[in-house]
């Protein structure tokens, strides 16, 4: 089948490169003209394990293409897929459609024969409904269906998750626009993979409640790791009992300085105003939202306190800035507020991350960024983990100790066993360990 993919974003570029390994033909389309010219040099924007490979071969078997016009791909297309940005919006917090809805003026003038137009963009609920009023007022002719396809990749993990997810959900009551989604997701028949169909509005609301519950696990064992160090006990076991019980699950139950990144941020914000505006708030989100905020800055409380109280003068090493590991995200990474705390407070502040400092560079200021994690703790009062990248679960423990002026080292993800710190010699701080 063709596809048009609007938009090379994460979701765009993953999803059309997924969808052309699939063996459909796909043309992603995107305004940006040196993005395209880049793309079509083999230059991936983002960083993403895999990605890079899986668009060069695709491109090669001339399944995947790049173009700055959506005319020609709209036209012959089966299924057009909307996947530009929904930042938050300012002021209230709401997702900003203007990009989808540029998008669906522009891809209304284009339609020719029956095509299915998805959002694949997270959009709130009652966005397929405006997005097909907008078409069909630009195009009262037209022969199409507007549908949703909610994304749920993981960051790191995204091509993982298109190929092998645990469910993919479709929203629409048309057979017509059923059967091309069959069509479109035909592979993953083959692992008996739950195809969800449903009505537009539950699909698009699947998402927010999605990500605003894994949002709310991660803050509810954030809050249970501050008890534990009150009173002595120990996260990670607690998390481990309560994660083998099957109704509450192991994932989303690692302690740390809160969540970040391009979607739990602005998907509870958006769902938070979404319940307003229907009258029905949801006060569980919006708790989520208020702790998750203040988690970032008792963090950095956490590491002023290692250090006797005060950070004036000292230098301390950060280790980790992205969000999560196996990202380039700088977007909400809980780094972008423990750094400037921590230099509000005098400390000078030196950083290295795998992937993520080029654009942290734009987005912290006065920071001197290393050329790997030694360099970085060097002559350093105090080193503290904000990610957990895979060489930072290794580290030459002894090499970071001389390097030091101090053995102190924050563990903000709990990488690292506490008696074996002490042991070593370190001054070791983690999170909901006593």
């Amino acid at each position: 089948m063709r596809i048009a993919m609007i938009g090379t974003g994460y979701v765009g570029l993953v999803s059309g490169a997924c969808f052309a390994d699939f063996g459909h033909q796909v043309t992603c389309v995107d305004k940006d003209e040196a993005k395209i010219a880049a793309l079509r040099r083999g230059e991936i924007p983002i960083f993403e394990p895999g990605l890079d490979a899986l668009v060069a071969s695709n491109v090669k078997a001339k399944r995947l293409d790049f173009t700055t016009d959506l005319k020609a791909p709209v036209a012959e297309a089966d299924a057009v897929f909307i996947a530009v940005g929904t930042p938050s919006r300012r002021g209230d917090g709401h997702a900003d459609l203007t990009y989808v809805y540029a998008a669906a003026r522009e891809i209304a003038e284009a339609l020719e024969g029956f095509t299915v137009v998805v959002t694949k963009s997270t959009v709130p609920v009652g966005t397929g409904d405006e997005v097909e009023r907008r078409i069909r007022e630009a195009n009262p002719k037209a022969d199409f269906v507007v549908a949703s396809n909610p994304e749920f990749l993981r960051e790191g993990a995204a091509i993982g998750d298109f190929k092998r997810p645990d469910r993919v959900v479709v929203g629409t009551h048309d057979e017509r626009a059923r059967e091309v989604m069959r069509q479109l997701y035909r592979p993953l028949f083959l692992n008996e993979t739950p195809i969800v169909f449903t009505e537009r509005r539950t699909s698009e609301l699947i998402k927010y409640a999605a990500n605003g519950f894994l949002a709310m696990k991660i803050t509810f064992i954030n809050e249970i790791a501050d008890l534990c160090e009150a009173v002595g006990a120990n996260v990670q076991e607690v998390a481990k009992g309560i994660g083998l019980d099957n109704r509450i699950g192991r994932k989303f139950l690692n302690a740390g300085p809160g969540y970040g990144g391009s979607c739990f941020p602005k998907d509870t914000l958006a769902l938070m105003k979404t319940a307003r505006d229907a009258k029905a708030p949801i006060e569980l989100i919006e708790a989520t939202v208020r702790v998750n905020s203040a988690r970032k800055q008792k963090m950095a409380q956490k590491i002023i306190d290692a250090l006797g109280g005060s950070v004036a003068g000292k230098t301390i090493a950060v280790l980790g800035l992205t969000f999560k590991p196996n990202t380039d995200d700088m977007r909400d990474a809980p780094a972008l507020d423990i750094v400037p705390a921590l230099q509000a407070e005098g400390a000078k502040v030196r950083a290295f991350d795998p992937e993520g400092m080029n654009e942290a560079k734009h987005m912290l200021k006065d920071v001197q960024f290393a050329t790997g994690p030694y360099d970085c703790v060097q002559n350093a009062d105090a080193v503290v983990i904000i990610t957990e990248w895979d060489q930072f679960r290794a580290l030459d423990l002894d090499r970071i100790k001389d390097a030091l002026k101090t053995p102190t080292l924050i563990d903000l993800r709990n990488i690292y066993r506490p008696e074996e710190m002490r042991a070593m010699g370190f001054n070791y701080v983690s999170v909901g360990r006593a």
